[in-house]
């Protein structure tokens, strides 16, 4: 990166804070897949565009965008292109919410081919929804007309249409299937169901899972995921993510979600910030914080490395 592209990156940045602050080291060549920097309802603290700054005034090798909303993939697509001179990285996916066009095919295939034409262009990953999951629907006491509204999957026998087809299409494209927010058992049963199909790369939210579970999921190839958000201050208020109701979801504390992410081997552990809303920093200073917090519960920072740099660059085919 010249000097120009430097000052370029730090635009708005207090003089020397990437590398001053400790922990910053951890911040070089990572991956954060859960950046949440897209235009929402309840507002976002920054944009795309200086999320992708500020991550390679960080030294971060890449970014992945999620939105309740909207497809991320073109974002992502304009911000490679307009700042890919920068070194970062910059994907997106879809979250199949109903705001971004609900649990569809048609809306996987648009995402799978959104952007310019250029490698790496397109969906890296296709999520179940977050909040239209009955699991979270109960969590947040919605109503029980929204709760039947919202997916769950079944025990046993066929999964509900279109999720085979899209599975299908997640399979094809080798992009990642994102579990969403299902319940342990839910989970199980979709990691089960997209390798019958031919799924390779699985990511499975896991911070209210127990140990049994995660390690479970890793020992089907999944790899597990554990985000600052959950171990944050912004799980006491209310939030809005989804539509005007504002809902909480329950903390973890540190040394629990240290002693899950030990449930399972290094190498199917991804960490990431899921940061974007104000009560919590910017999404690069909040991947440090939860970096220096796991850190500071016990993981090694060989570990911590791994996890947010070589084992989630791998899974969404960062620089292929």
């Amino acid at each position: 990166m010249t000097s120009s592209e430097k000052s370029c990156a730090t635009e708005g940045l207090p003089a020397n804070l990437p590398s001053r602050l400790p922990g910053a080291d951890l911040l070089v060549g990572a991956v954060d897949g859960h950046v949440h920097a897209c235009p929402h309802i309840n507002h976002r603290s920054i944009d795309v565009f200086e999320a992708t700054r500020m991550a390679a005034a960080a030294g971060m090798r890449a970014i992945g965008l999620m939105d309740n909303f909207a497809n991320t993939s073109g974002l992502a697509a304009l911000a490679n292109r307009q700042l890919g001179h920068l070194g970062v990285e910059v994907f997106g996916g879809l979250i199949m919410e109903p705001p971004a066009g609900g649990i569809s095919a048609e809306a996987v295939r648009v995402a799978l081919k959104l952007g310019y034409g250029a490698p790496g262009d397109g969906a890296r990953f296709i999520s179940l929804p977050t909040h239209h999951t009955r699991h979270i629907a109960r969590l947040e006491n919605r109503s029980e007309d929204h709760i039947a509204r919202c997916l769950a999957i079944p025990e046993s026998g066929p999964l509900p249409d279109p999720l085979p087809e899209i599975l299908d299409l997640v399979a094809e494209a080798d992009v990642v299937l994102n579990t969403g927010h299902l319940s342990a058992a839910e989970a199980l049963r979709m990691v089960d169901a997209a390798r019958a199909r031919g799924v390779t790369r699985l990511l499975v939210p896991a911070s209210h899972y127990d140990a049994a579970t995660v390690a479970e999921l890793a020992g089907m190839g999944a790899h597990v995921e554990f985000s600052f958000f959950f171990a944050s201050h912004a799980t006491q208020t209310g939030l809005t993510h989804v539509d005007a109701a504002r809902n909480t979801v329950p903390p973890v504390s540190a040394p629990e979600m240290v002693a899950l992410i030990r449930s399972a081997p290094v190498d199917k552990v991804v960490l990431s910030g899921d940061c974007g809303v104000f009560l919590l920093p910017p999404p690069v200073e909040g991947l440090r914080e939860f970096l220096l917090l796991l850190e500071s519960c016990g993981l090694t920072r060989e570990a911590l490395r791994r996890m947010t740099g070589e084992t989630p660059a791998a899974l969404f085919r960062v620089g292929s």
